[in-house]
């Protein structure tokens, strides 16, 4: 096919698309279902609309091929998981009785049986829920949802393309299942699983499916020959199915390397490739191999996972030089949409010219439309396009917003010293534990308690105007009282204000720093139906005034124990917002530092003797690539420490990560210096103590025993027994107990219950280790 004859079949589609509604309408029917108030029918009616209303709002934007099967109800990984039948054994019974509120048993689990661990997608803030493989696993063939949803869309009269998580992927995404041995490779069972992928494709390819995308962006990360085998097996026994829609293999996040010749040569019909900056390696790679002669590219030009307004005359270029590499080049975003906002339009709280900077699922959904018309029909169609394109680009650099000379001024005279302890950890840690005067094994929380809707409606009460500032202040006080008086009842040692005042970790922080942008409909899915509203760091970084100050204050002056300052870290205010693509991520990275340092300085100075400052995001933020992973971990460290190192030796640091894979980042864990870590380890059953301990981590670690994820309460046996595991790992002089996470999304009858039921595990072990 020649170039023009290959712009002129371009077309615009996408991988997926936020699921929630304009409104969080699902969320509201899941947690509505949940609390009995929903029933079964009206959950699956409020889903069908979101799905017919996405679907028919991004054909009549022009993207002329929709995705199906992205939808989920909580997890699209634990959508696959159904889909191959690899249900859990102890799910099996919950499953067979009700498809759905088993399929949610496995998602949040029940007072007797624990849910599927849970981590993050890659290196985004989604979480998926993790696929449990042993030798004995037996796959079935379940393609009921992906055939449903299809039907539902060429009714409509639209073209759909069902998207599956690929089997390579899903594989190594999988873990040993509970008693497994823990060097079981769930890719040993690829030849066992490719036959239910070969009968749920026939199956699509009967419901009148022309094209299934099978997503694998596992082989962007660095993988070992056997698993590129794989996937070169994978794909060729797949490919040479005869009973088959056309096969669309999708990669995103990172460049693809290695594997991008296995599958560029698979007997498949398509890949998609991701072309923005990250992955921009991938033009090269695809020239090396020769192109996609006889088969289809989609080019990922539009950043699925950033805000800002796409460089449409770049993209342009890009997409013309891809011209020639394939037999037809259509274009899309780098990623599902999902990891996006639903719409930009919707923020009349941000400046105009400020708006005209951003672009949320609906614009960018527009920019795709827009190269696809340029693409086949040339750049005169679209020069009105361009031209408000090349303002909006103009209007962002020369905005007085994006550069502050006193903060680009001080983050340039940092030093080596700014970004160190001034005595070592042996030296600390005994200053400590003399000014501290806690007992062995510790207990304390991770930061938040319940967000009641007394407290969120409280906040609508003061931005409606119905509460003064001084009211809503008196709510608050009256609930840190409560939150104190409740942990000294309980018995735990380090306690903390329970962030009443907070409406998001991330958010909080950046309503009160210079440089951010904070949305009012911004929603993004973070797991299940937890949506979050990532601010937007526009500009340079600064904090005008005391943040947390007073509210730790006020809590300490109600009790003699210690409360915890709590801070959100850099790297997380990072991963958690949707950064600015104009500078280094380093250099933002050293801004937000030095305004955290600002009000860890302030919270010593005001007799705050425990600070904790969480980095959750340290993990998911790492490089997908390990070549790339050094840089990134040296700017991620070198912040926390900005952030930390100017306190007294008895001041106690903490830091708090969760819902990862920290084996890999152990050395970096390490080399933050902080004098107490607390980690996610109840769904791991402890597994990140064992990494703690083989790695010879000097310092406290707290690895949690109460798994706040779930709505179970844990009883005093099952957190003694996580206790004891971890005291196989790390000395009781150095073991915190704690939640594996802040306790925002709980109840409050299970967070008591829990609680209590920590602080007397603690009390029995110690009672063990003294009688020992």
């Amino acid at each position: 096919m020649t170039a023009k004859s290959a712009a002129a079949a371009a077309r615009a589609t996408v991988y997926g698309y936020p699921r929630q509604g304009r409104g969080r309408e699902l969320k509201k029917a899941i947690e509505g279902y949940w609390k009995g108030r929903v029933d079964a029918d009206a959950l699956r009616t409020t889903a069908t609309g979101l799905r017919r209303d996405t679907w028919q709002q991004l054909a009549e934007a022009g993207i002329h091929e929709v995705p199906t099967g992205d939808f989920s109800y909580y997890d699209h990984v634990l959508d696959t998981s159904v889909m191959v039948g690899a249900i859990p054994a102890r799910h099996r019974a919950a499953v067979e009785a009700d498809a759905l509120d088993g399929y949610f048993a496995m998602a949040r689990s029940t007072q007797d049986v624990a849910p599927l661990e849970m981590t993050k997608w890659f290196d985004t803030n989604y979480h998926y829920l993790v696929p449990e493989l042993g030798p004995d696993t037996v796959f079935s063939t379940d393609s009921t949802k992906q055939v449903a949803e299809l039907g539902e869309a060429l009714a409509l009269g639209l073209t759909a393309r069902p998207v599956l998580v690929g089997p390579v992927t899903y594989l190594l995404l999988a873990k040993p299942a509970p008693g497994v041995a823990a060097d079981f490779d769930p890719l040993t069972l690829l030849d066992r699983l490719l036959p239910v992928y070969a009968e749920v494709l026939a199956d699509l390819r009967a419901a009148g499916a022309e094209w299934v995308q099978l997503d694998e962006p596992a082989l962007v990360q660095d993988r070992a020959p056997a698993e590129l085998n794989a996937a070169e097996r994978a794909y060729r026994d797949l490919g040479g199915l005869t009973d088959r829609p056309k096969l669309l293999v999708a990669s995103y996040f990172d460049r693809l390397g290695d594997a991008l010749p296995v599958l560029a040569k698979a007997p498949v019909d398509g890949l998609a490739l991701d072309f923005t900056d990250g992955a921009a390696a991938n033009l090269d790679a695809l020239a090396a191999v020769g192109g996609l002669p006889g088969k289809r590219l989609v080019a990922g030009v539009v950043d699925g996972r950033n805000v800002w307004v796409n460089d449409l005359e770049k993209s342009l270029a890009l997409l013309g030089t891809l011209l020639g590499l394939a037999d037809r080049v259509d274009v899309a975003a780098s990623c599902s949409l999902l990891h996006v906002p639903l719409d930009a339009a919707a923020e009349h709280d941000i400046e105009p010219q400020v708006l005209r900077w951003l672009a949320f699922a609906r614009q960018k959904t527009d920019e795709i439309v827009t190269l696809a018309e340029g693409l086949a029909h040339g750049t005169d169609t679209i020069a009105a396009q361009l031209a408000a394109n090349r303002a909006d680009l103009a209007s962002r650099a020369g905005s007085a917003l994006t550069r502050d000379p006193a903060v680009r001024s001080r983050t340039a005279a940092t030093t080596d010293a700014d970004a160190r302890r001034s005595q070592p950890y042996p030296e600390r840690t005994a200053a400590q534990r003399a000014h501290l005067g806690l007992p062995l094994l510790p207990t304390t929380t991770i930061g938040s308690f319940p967000q009641t809707a007394e407290l969120r409606a409280a906040r609508a009460d003061l931005r409606a105007g119905r509460i003064d500032s001084a009211g809503y202040e008196e709510r608050i006080r009256a609930e840190i009282g409560e939150v104190i008086s409740f942990q000294e009842k309980a018995g735990l040692d380090v306690l903390v204000h329970g962030e009443a005042e907070r409406n998001d970790m991330v958010q909080y922080f950046a309503e009160r720093l210079t440089g951010c942008l904070a949305t009012q409909h911004g929603w993004v899915q973070s797991y299940g139906t937890r949506y979050v509203r990532p601010p937007i760091l526009a500009g340079d970084i600064s904090r005008p005034e005391p943040m947390t100050v007073p509210w730790t204050t006020y809590a300490q002056s109600l009790t003699d124990r210690p409360v915890k300052g709590m801070l959100t870290g850099p790297v997380t205010m990072l991963a958690w917002s949707f950064v600015r693509d104009d500078q280094p991520l380093g250099e933002t990275a050293r801004q937000v530092a030095l305004a955290l340092r600002d009000e860890v300085d302030d919270l010593e100075a005001a007799g705050t003797s425990v600070i904790q400052v969480d980095e959750p995001a340290l993990r998911e933020t790492l490089p997908l690539r390990a070549a790339d992973r050094p840089a990134y971990l040296a700017w991620a460290t070198e912040a926390f420490r900005l952030t930390t190192s100017g306190v007294r030796p008895d001041t106690q640091i903490h830091t708090h990560m969760c819902y990862a894979e920290f084996g890999d980042i152990v050395q970096a864990i390490d080399d933050l210096d902080a004098d107490v870590i607390s980690l996610e380890a109840a769904r791991s059953h402890m597994q990140v103590a064992r990494e703690l301990a083989e790695h010879g981590y000097p310092r406290e670690a707290g690895p949690g025993v109460y798994d706040i994820h779930s709505p179970r309460v844990p009883g005093v046996d099952e957190a003694a027994a996580l206790l004891r595991k971890g005291l196989e790992a790390i000395p009781a002089e150095r073991l915190w107990v704690n939640p594996d996470c802040g306790l925002k999304t709980r109840g409050w009858p299970e967070t008591r219950a829990s609680l209590e039921n920590l602080v007397a595990a603690a009390r029995t072990v110690r009672a063990e280790l003294a009688g020992s």
